[in-house]
């Protein structure tokens, strides 16, 4: 019997990625990457710093050409290696990236008319434009539906669904009245790939849902129409045009169309994955289980946990959403972050350039904060550079150094920035386990986990546990690939799927106990300016702060 394989189609911020994967040992034996043609790296750009859109025509030339260089791969270097092989094809995306359909659920800037327009593109994740509509959202919600807010961690968010749409009502009524409906990327992507964009049939993922939408089955569906009204009666119109089919990534949204196989040649009516978010399925792809969380670090952070359904589950307070199947089909998923961690240590490199390129790029920097202690600067630093994910949920905090002093270097200053990405992990960490989410193993993903282990040891002595990394380098595409051999029935579940394609590189970084004691130290001056300047309550007086800073580093240089 010929070998079987999947595909996982990821779409970044940047580019799309596609990966053949072998469903019987998770082997990934070809990938292509195409980065997006419109804007900037993919991003369509303002003066607006809050504004982040993408083309969705990218979304479709990025699957073509990826899918087909990466069979074009495997052809050459696997023996044997056939397209008709392939069984099914996943998708993961960013999210929430909602962009506007007309009626035949066609992107509105297909039409010559919207094709310039900002507001008729994908509002990609980091968007942030709709601030002021998020804060509404959540004051409305706190008023009459709490169960809302009690399900998205208690604040709802200028990255979300409902934030941007409701920001284009009022910024752009043109597009929002010429839009019959609002889809999700990670949607709309396995929707072209099936023929299935028509609203009769579309699917929707209950990641994106109910994580990003507000969507749960206890109330049935999305918010409801006398909430919505509240805002702006034409959000009510809306939720009667937004699909009632909504569903975990355990079944198909359909077969590759005859279209699509031609493009490709892949095989006619293979099926794909109802999509999901990449920090999900990238979960899914580093074996996510009870117990375990994955941290998918890149330009930002998604922290992923799950916990069975049958299980009872408190409300998790600043986490990104609780929706039962987004993970996994049968857990809740529960779902964290932070806003800047590779944006945050590229900010310094790029925009800073201490010393100049060569002296200020990422291995001079990381070679001189190797050689620092602990506590050793005498700096501390708040995580902030792109607002606040979790657990304060406010994209208007921003960074702060404190410390410094005429002697200050460089690789001072991004060893303690990374240390200001670890004390957010920690903080995270903690939420999970003051509601009920025991942690007990914690598996690392992504660029940053594959290339520095600065960062990961760093982690691991911040937070006094191991920090495991997942084999794969494309976790999220991989995690795609799995949710294919699922829904082609390659693998009867998601545990056995995971059991036989995922794995752990054998290096775990384990907590040094010295390290550890200082970063306990230094980690309740952070909680201190964190709840400080985060926080209503405060966080004290800041008065002895300096002081201690100095303390600390005086012990650690003796």
């Amino acid at each position: 019997m010929a070998t079987q394989y999947t595909i996982g189609l990821d779409y970044g911020t940047n580019s799309v990625r596609a990966l053949i994967v072998n469903v019987a040992n998770g082997a990934e034996v070809a990938a292509a990457v195409w980065i997006y043609s419109h804007g900037t790296q993919g991003v369509v750009l303002a003066r607006d710093p809050n504004l982040a859109r993408q083309h969705p025509a990218d979304y479709l030339k990025g699957a073509e050409i990826t899918l087909r260089q990466a069979l074009a791969t495997a052809r050459k270097t696997v023996k044997g290696f056939n397209a008709s092989h392939v069984i099914g094809i996943g998708v993961d995306t960013t999210g929430s990236t909602p962009l506007p359909v007309d009626a035949e659920g066609q992107p509105l800037a297909f039409q010559k008319k919207f094709a310039a327009h900002p507001a008729a593109l994908a509002w990609l994740w980091k968007d942030h434009t709709a601030i002021a509509e998020a804060a509404e959202i959540t004051a409305l919600a706190k008023k009459m539906r709490p169960q809302y807010l009690a399900k998205c961690g208690g604040t709802y968010s200028s990255e979300w669904f409902w934030s941007k749409v409701l920001k284009c009502l009022r910024t752009a009524p043109e597009v929002f009245n010429a839009a019959h409906s609002w889809v999700e990327l990670s949607d709309f992507v396995p929707a072209a790939l099936t023929g299935t964009e028509h609203p009769e049939v579309f699917i929707a993922g209950v990641c994106a849902a109910g994580h990003k939408a507000m969507w749960n089955a206890r109330w049935g569906g999305y918010p409801d129409a006398a909430f919505l009204s509240k805002l702006n009666p034409k959000l009510a119109q809306l939720r009667q045009r937004l699909t009632s089919r909504v569903h975990s990534i355990d079944r198909a949204v359909g077969g590759l169309t005859k279209e699509w196989a031609r493009k490709t040649g892949l095989p006619e009516g293979i099926p794909v994955a109802v999509g999901a978010f990449d920090a999900h399925l990238g979960a899914v792809g580093s074996g996510v289980a009870p117990g375990t969380l994955v941290k998918i670090i890149g330009t930002s952070t998604c922290d992923i946990a799950v916990r069975a359904n049958h299980q009872k589950l408190a409300d998790v307070p600043g986490v990104c959403g609780i929706v039962d199947g987004s993970v996994l089909p049968g857990y809740f998923g529960l779902e964290a972050g932070q806003s800047a961690v590779g944006d945050l240590f590229n900010w310094l490199v790029n925009y800073l350039q201490p010393g100049g390129v060569k002296a200020g790029s990422h291995e001079a920097l990381t070679a001189g904060a190797l050689k620092l202690q602990p506590g050793e600067s005498g700096l501390l630093a708040l995580d902030w550079n792109n607002g606040n994910r979790t657990v304060l949920v406010d994209q208007q905090l921003t960074g702060l150094l404190i410390g410094q002093t005429l002697y200050t270097t460089p690789a001072e200053i991004y060893r303690a920035l990374i240390e200001a990405t670890a004390f957010g992990a920690l903080t995270i960490i903690n939420r999970f386990e003051e509601y009920g989410v025991k942690i007990s193993s914690v598996v690392n993903c992504g660029g940053i986990a594959e290339k520095s282990p600065l960062v990961m040891q760093i982690y691991a002595d911040v937070t006094g546990r191991p920090m495991k990394v997942s084999r794969s380098a494309q976790t999220c595409a991989l995690g795609a690939a799995i949710a294919a051999a699922v829904v082609a029935g390659a693998h009867k579940d998601y545990t056995a799927a995971q059991r036989r394609m995922t794995g752990l590189k054998p290096k775990v970084f384990k907590p040094n106990a010295r390290a550890h004691a200082t970063y306990r130290e230094l980690y309740a001056l952070y909680k201190q300016l964190h709840d400080a300047f985060g926080t209503a309550a405060g966080g004290g007086n800041l008065q002895g702060v300096m002081k201690r800073l100095i303390a600390i580093r005086s012990r650690v240089r003796k």
